[in-house]
């Protein structure tokens, strides 16, 4: 078995608030689930449309405490284990740290198994619950019955700073955590790992400013395009021509997860991503976005 996923971010709140934030179920359908009911010390579950086989709550609370929290899910046939811990870091900011038992990143390239979409299922939600708490408007989230995967986001810059940290691939480093190659050309090379790598997707429609289009293969093609209204710029985000009877839901997560930090980019003054590992969750070489 693979060692259990672990994922750590620094959240803008005190403990008590993000405990809360992660026990309320009030609060849950805001930012996890179309539904969430939790009665400590007993019952802690989610379901609904935004959650992985979320036909009905497959959650089993194993413990809960001031610091700390898990539950069981069962995910295709096999009761995997979450985990969060909750550490202050100083009087106003937590760090939040994630577990997550029975991820493969074979199953997530593969699609094989629905636990494939754990890591970035948790790389998007945890951006959410960041968003959550600092007051801004959510992310999209991925809605697993449907074949759909389009979104937008409002970021408070202009178009041409917005186009250019999508297209400049020191900036596209920067707010995605991880190295990125770009071509910024049609025919260019578009290169998660960077130019060297050995796999790079192929920028196949670009319009300076405006929208660009990149091919992934069996995975589909990534659709961006840009809108300015009064400084601010709509980012609108599209994933098509992918098999629909298996759609790209870990890889779409995973995107729309990096997106966040995006906007962070252009809104923060004194900018600081909030994941403290190396690499932005569900980030890899040859990523199937």
């Amino acid at each position: 078995m693979s060692e259990p996923l672990k994922v750590q971010a620094r959240l803008a709140a005190p403990v008590a608030r993000v405990r809360q934030a992660l026990t309320d179920p009030a609060e849950l359908r805001v930012w996890l689930a179309e539904h969430a009911e939790v009665e400590l010390p007993e019952r802690y579950e989610f379901w609904g449309r935004y959650t992985p086989e979320g036909d009905a709550p497959h959650q089993r609370l194993l413990h809960v405490h001031d610091d700390s929290l898990s539950f069981g899910w069962l995910l295709d046939g096999v009761e995997t284990t979450t985990g969060f811990q909750f550490a202050a870091d100083g009087p106003d900011a937590t760090v939040l740290t994630l577990t997550q038992s029975h991820f493969d990143f074979a199953e997530a390239m593969s699609g094989t198994s629905i636990r494939g979409v754990l890591q970035t299922y948790w790389a998007l939600s945890i951006a959410n619950l960041a968003a959550h708490l600092e007051g801004k408007p959510l992310l999209p989230r991925t809605d697993f019955t449907s074949a759909d995967l389009r979104g937008e986001l409002v970021i408070a810059a202009p178009a041409d700073k917005v186009w250019e940290s999508l297209t400049d691939s020191e900036q596209a480093s920067a707010w995605f955590g991880y190295p990125i190659g770009i071509e910024p050309w049609v025919g260019g090379r578009y290169a998660m790992g960077g130019f060297e790598a050995g796999y790079a997707a192929k920028i196949v429609d670009l319009e300076p400013g405006r929208r660009m289009s990149v091919d992934w293969g069996p995975t589909g093609v990534t659709n961006w395009e840009l809108a300015e209204s009064g400084g601010r710029t709509t980012l609108t985000f599209v994933q098509s021509g992918f098999d629909e009877t298996n759609p790209p839901y870990g890889a779409w997560s995973g995107t729309v997860a990096g997106l966040f930090e995006l906007r962070r980019f252009h809104e923060m003054t004194a900018w600081q991503p909030i994941w403290l590992a190396e690499e932005v969750p569900g980030l890899d070489p040859q990523p199937t976005f």
